[in-house]
């Protein structure tokens, strides 16, 4: 419980300092000869505030609970 509540506490953080992540992924790709052309587009996935307060509640509580 522990653990679980350490890992939602810094994921909770994260997501306030960051809002969220970006990646990106291949959108097409052409090969003429010996050119070849690649495109990639970068996206973005924000995560809601609410969302690393709310994971930081939860996990500030399992680190608070004392287990029986």
């Amino acid at each position: 419980m522990k653990i679980l509540g350490a890992l939602l506490l810094a994921v909770g953080v994260l997501i306030l300092v960051y809002g969220g992540f970006s990646y990106s992924r291949e959108k097409a790709d052409a090969k003429v000869g010996p050119v070849e052309i690649e495109v990639s587009e970068q996206e973005r996935v924000n995560l809601p505030v609410w969302g690393g307060v709310a994971a930081i509640v939860v996990g500030g509580v399992l680190l608070a609970v004392r287990r029986r």
